[in-house]
C-alpha cells in the first residue's frame, strides 16, 4: 500500500461534523498504526464510574480516597470491559506498550494494584475500551474529513481536564473551532 502515513504518537481530533456518538468532540491517541489497522484511547469521555470501581472488581483496595474518586474513561467502544492505563514513562509493568518517550500504555493488573497503592506511575488514568480501525479504514476516515491528526502534545494528554482536551486539541492547530464553518466549499 503506497503513501502510507503512520499515525502512531499522533492525536485524532474529531471534526465538528463527525456525528457517531462513540467519536463526536472526542480527541483520540494513536497508540498503534500499522498499514493492517489503528488502535487508539479516547481521552476525552469520563465515565460514570470511578476507579474504585475498576478496583473492586479486580479485588483491590484504593489506599485512599483520592486514588479511590479518580476518574475512569471511555477509551472507545471495543473491548469495553478491558482496562488501559495510559501514564508518563516509569516503573516496570508486565504488559507495557511504548507509544512514544513521553506516553507509555500498560494493561497488566500489576499496574492497577500499585496504583491502589499509591505507588503507581506518573500521572496515570485508566480507561475502558478501545477505538480500532481496520487495514485502509482510518485513512478512509482522514481523507473523508472525519478527523484532523496532530503530534501528541503530552499536556493534552496529562495535564488538561477532560473536558478541555478537545478545544486545546484545536487550539494546538491554530484553529479557534467555535468560529469553524461547518460548510464544505467546493470550487
Amino acid at each position: 500500500m503506497s503513501g502510507f502515513t503512520n499515525l502512531t504518537n499522533h492525536l485524532l481530533i474529531a471534526m465538528p461534523t463527525l456525528a457517531d456518538p462513540n467519536f463526536a468532540q472526542t480527541v483520540t491517541l494513536i497508540c498503534e498504526h500499522t498499514e493492517r489497522g489503528a488502535l487508539g484511547i479516547v481521552l476525552n469521555r469520563p465515565l460514570p464510574m470511578r476507579l474504585s470501581d475498576v478496583l473492586s472488581q479486580m479485588k483491590l483496595e484504593p489506599s485512599s480516597e483520592e486514588i479511590a474518586a479518580r476518574p475512569v474513561l471511555c477509551g472507545g467502544p471495543v473491548n469495553t470491559d478491558r482496562g488501559f492505563v495510559l501514564h508518563r514513562p516509569g516503573g516496570r509493568w508486565d504488559h507495557t506498550h511504548k507509544v512514544s518517550d513521553a506516553v507509555q500504555v500498560t494493561t497488566s493488573r500489576d499496574v492497577l494494584a500499585a496504583m491502589a497503592r499509591g505507588e503507581g506511575p506518573e500521572d496515570a488514568f485508566i480507561a475502558l475500551g478501545y477505538a480500532g480501525w481496520e487495514s485502509g479504514q482510518l485513512e478512509r476516515e482522514m481523507r473523508e474529513n472525519a478527523w484532523l491528526s496532530l503530534p501528541v502534545d503530552p499536556r493534552v494528554v496529562f495535564d488538561l481536564p477532560f473536558e478541555e482536551r478537545w478545544h486545546a486539541a484545536w487550539r494546538l492547530l491554530g484553529i479557534d473551532v467555535q468560529r469553524l464553518s461547518l460548510v464544505a466549499g467546493h470550487a
